[in-house]
């Protein structure tokens, strides 16, 4: 099987892992060497309709000894196989790399005859990115429950980031839907990372305190972080929060990446094939957790045990702000950083603008709209100098309808349904519209570009991972 025909099964099998993200992770480039890594993140290149591109996000090989049942790459599936030798994938990312279709690589995996020998196999393809190619862009892996604890060490060394899927929200639905997972085979390994993160950074401090700081090898120096599927199993919303705020306390993850359920296999176990994928559901979580790791709230306050499910129209902090009303509104001149992060409508860095600028004098209405802060939400909650703005009323009912139908013109609170996806994001569209053109649109005529744009218009005849066929690359002709 050729190049092209690999990269065709891989990446598509990869398309449904979520856990892609910025970097966080700060690396320079280096002479000699090949890449870097920003912490802002990875994506800086654009497709021709304006897209940001980022990691090529592709598995190893999606032949697999498991029989997950809602994985399209389980063991009993009909489904076309491939696996990339540790070389052919080096190669393939340092040529996508040099071609300027990729920032980085997001590498996974089907397991392989065992879980150490799959993890052998991705530490290969890393160290001769690593140390034969020079790459310093960003790598994210994802370690494979079950192997040993000195495998996961090692890939550590040579990825920025690692990650370990939790799967499913109980030790129930684990045992029900991947019964050859075990708790154990992924705390254990999210523990050994963890360490691992914590004394990588004690020895660079204390080589930075020696003025020797270039020769810490740091591990996993962008952190870890999990993905969990949601809507296959039946745990509320309260106790996936729960969970989400354990993982945080207990593992110091970065995220938690939180997958809509799409069926992609007819199994009694699994809800039916045209089940609608909970879309809302997968965002009112991301924005709960946003308020678990940034605006310090607790699990039990977004969702009381009564109700455990996650209020599909109106967003979490709305929700809560909703339940105790008894707290609201707040005068803004006077309320605490604290209680100002509670306020719907209000972020952290508004908040900050807003206690920085009330030291100065007593703030109102104007002064809130000069720092950037609207109040098509926030004026339902807050005060100013003991008024509120012309317009609002402190009335929980008027704001709950207001703030719903805010949500249905913007469409997240519709019952939404996605159909399977057809392939990863293209990186090489059809030749766009000179409307949608950035260099047409701007009239470049740089000799360089003018050449560059051409040579792109060329790419007409697209592979399903949304890659050009006529790239030489992709047909074996990889030059030194």
């Amino acid at each position: 099987m050729d190049t092209l025909a690999k990269l065709e099964i891989l990446a598509d099998a990869a398309k449904y892992d979520v856990a892609c993200t910025s970097s966080g992770m700060d690396r320079r480039a280096q002479k000699g060497k090949l890449g870097s890594a920003t912490g802002a993140g990875c994506c800086h290149s654009f497709t021709a309709d304006g897209r940001c591109i980022s990691l090529l996000k592709v598995l190893l090989t999606n032949y697999c000894v498991c029989d997950c049942a809602y994985c399209v790459n389980r063991r009993s599936n009909d489904v076309p196989r491939a696996a990339f030798t540790p070389r052919e994938l080096a190669d393939l990312t340092i040529g996508f790399y040099r071609r300027n279709y990729i920032e980085g690589l997001f590498l996974s995996s089907g397991v392989v005859r065992d879980a150490d020998y799959t993890m052998e196999l991705m530490i290969e393809t890393l160290r001769i990115l690593r140390e034969e190619e020079g790459f310093r862009g960003y790598i994210h892996a994802k370690s494979i429950p079950g192997a040993s604890s000195g495998l996961v060490e090692l890939l550590g060394l040579y990825a920025d980031r690692l990650s370990v899927n939790i799967e499913l929200p109980s030790q129930s639905s684990l045992s029900l839907l991947a019964p050859e997972k075990g708790k154990s085979d992924i705390i254990k390994p999210m523990a050994l990372i963890r360490d691992g993160i914590q004394a990588s950074a004690d020895e660079v401090r204390l080589a930075r305190r020696n003025y020797l700081g270039s020769r810490a090898k740091r591990f996993a120096p962008a952190g870890q972080s999990t993905q969990m599927i949601i809507g296959a199993t039946p745990e509320t919303d309260h106790h996936i929060l729960q969970l989400t705020g354990a993982l945080y306390k207990s593992f110091g993850l970065k995220r938690v990446f939180y997958s809509a359920y799409l069926p992609v296999n007819d199994d009694a176990r699994l809800p039916s094939l045209d089940t609608d994928v909970p879309l809302t559901r997968e965002h009112r979580l991301y924005q709960a957790d946003w308020l678990l790791r940034f605006y310090g709230f607790e699990a039990d306050e977004l969702l009381p045990v009564e109700q455990p499910s996650l209020d599909l129209l109106v967003d979490p902090k709305a929700a809560w702000a909703l339940r105790n009303a008894d707290r609201f509104p707040l005068e803004v001149n006077k309320a605490s950083y604290e209680e100002l992060l509670r306020v719907p409508g209000l972020g952290v860095t508004c908040a900050k603008r807003l206690v920085k600028a009330r030291v100065r004098h007593r703030l109102t209405f104007d002064d809130l709209r000069t720092l950037g802060i609207s109040l098509k939400r926030a004026g339902w909650f807050v005060t100013c100098n003991g008024r509120m703005a012309d317009g609002f009323c402190f009335d929980p009912i008027k704001a709950r309808v207001h703030l719903e139908d805010a949500t249905r013109t913007t469409g997240a609170g519709r019952k939404l349904k996605r159909g399977m996806v057809e392939g990863q994001m293209s990186l090489f569209g059809a030749p766009s519209p000179r409307a949608t053109d950035p260099m047409a649109r701007r009239g470049h005529r740089d000799v360089l570009l003018v050449a560059a744009r051409g040579q792109r218009l060329k790419a007409t005849e697209i592979t399903p991972s949304g890659l050009p066929a006529a790239d030489p690359l992709l047909q074996g002709e990889v030059s030194a």
